[in-house]
């Protein structure tokens, strides 16, 4: 391949990678996509939910053949203490509509399928193969990667970074640095598997219907964490996933974590008599919008969670993923069609994709939120959970004791509380005035 000139080479075979090899490959781009894996998802058990609408935008048809597990009716959010959950749900019958909004997937089977609509629109993709180090001219400026196969350099005008969290190819070419423990979670994940009327039952489910429970409070020990649930067709992904410096700081093993929220009074039956097939481990960006690296310079662009495109509020990634590749292969095509070169000032085209669009407006706007609740993680996850419990039983419970008693001490845990979160508050707002 030392002879070969490609017009993008795109590192991984991810959601943002498929998409930005996709959308070149479909507009006629000379198109090769590198996977270190035997195929692409190879190395992903994970369970994760499809946002519909990114995914359209890319392949409008892939409802007729992509590997979808269950359209979701049903949203619970829970926060957890030791014993107990509070909850709020929200299902509604709109979410059966013709186009769902949401499905649960199974990124080993989805991101092969991804895999294959890169080929079938005229990509090169190729696996089991490790971009080891960028290529560059006497200018500074990327022409390709050298690979840990024989044969030298492969070339291309511009390569697409889209080697996930912790990718190597660029923080060796000093294009971004490592990412901090603060900036980064990592999830375990099991797959649970049951016959899937037992889902339905315990679910309250019909037909292709899936509810996704995901909870916060005390099952991450005082750490910035979330415990989650996804229903499959015939399996339940299950995982928590909590900062890498809370991690490490409180000497916490991530599979204990997930073996004790398992465990826990609320979720035990919904995974009882399942059978573990497979688990893995997998880091999430949460730095959010003050996390996010140079997205773009001569020759290169980066996508997806390699560029930290994750938004920890709302709990959304892969659809940053893909619209961020997406956005990457479309002005890479612009750039190609009206002659021009890739060139650091050509790309910035990327970026002001990428502002205009909902991406970067939402991190913006939740830009301080991923910072307080690291540093106060200890009263949202711990003390916050516990008191929210605390009062709901003392609202239910009848034994014949005082309520006014309970009442009392409930308000006073509160106020304190309140008292704590209106300093942290203030502290928020004054940091954000001076800037």
């Amino acid at each position: 391949m030392t002879k070969s000139k490609f017009d993008a080479i795109v590192i991984g075979a991810g959601m943002s990678g498929n998409a930005a090899a996709y959308s070149m490959a479909s507009r006629g781009l000379k198109v090769l996509q590198l996977e270190r894996g035997e195929h692409s998802g190879s190395k992903n058990v994970q369970g994760a939910i499809l946002y519909a609408n990114m995914l359209e935008a890319i392949i409008p048809e892939f409802r007729d053949d992509a590997p979808l597990e269950r359209h979701l009716v049903e949203q619970r959010f829970w926060l957890m203490d030791d014993s107990s959950h509070t909850g709020v749900h929200y299902r509604s019958d709109d979410f059966n509509e013709l186009k769902p909004n949401r499905y649960t997937i199974i990124r080993a089977q989805f991101d092969k399928w991804f895999s294959r609509k890169v080929r079938e629109a005229g990509g090169t993709v190729l696996c089991e193969t490790t971009a080891t180090r960028l290529a560059w001219d006497l200018n500074g400026k990327v022409i390709g990667v050298h690979t840990d196969r024989e044969g030298g350099v492969i070339l291309a005008d511009v390569v697409v970074l889209a080697e996930g969290v912790n990718g190597l190819l660029g923080t060796r070419a000093g294009l971004r640095d490592m990412p901090k423990p603060e900036n980064v979670a990592l999830a375990v994940k099991e797959m649970h598997f049951m016959p899937e009327e037992v889902i339905a039952e315990r679910f309250g489910l019909n037909g292709s219907e899936g509810c996704v429970i995901e909870a916060g409070g005390t099952i991450s020990r005082g750490m910035a964490g979330l415990g989650f649930l996804y229903t499959n067709k015939e399996s339940i992904s299950v995982g928590i996933g909590c900062l890498v410096s809370g991690l490490a700081e409180g000497m916490e093993n991530p599979y204990r974590l997930l073996d004790a929220f398992k465990r826990h009074p609320s979720i035990r039956p919904l995974l009882a008599g399942s059978e573990i097939k497979e688990y893995a481990a997998h880091l999430i960006p949460e730095g959010g919008f003050k996390a996010i690296p140079q997205l773009f310079g001569d020759g290169w662009v980066v996508v997806g969670d390699a560029a930290q495109l994750n938004n920890a509020v709302h709990r959304e990634g892969s659809n940053l993923a893909m619209t961020s590749g997406l956005m990457a292969g479309e002005a890479i095509s612009q750039i190609k069609s009206r002659g021009g070169l890739m060139t650091k000032r050509n790309l910035s085209l990327y970026k002001g994709m990428l502002d205009k669009s909902f991406v970067m407006k939402d991190l913006i706007k939740h830009k301080d939120l991923p910072s307080l609740l690291h540093t106060d993680s200890h009263n949202f996850f711990m003390t916050y959970p516990t008191l929210i419990s605390q009062a709901a039983q003392n609202f239910v419970r009848v034994d014949g004791a005082p309520k006014i008693n309970r009442e009392k001490a409930t308000a006073a845990s509160f106020v304190k509380a309140r008292s704590r979160w209106g300093l942290i508050s203030d502290a928020v707002r004054s940091a954000a005035s001076w800037r």
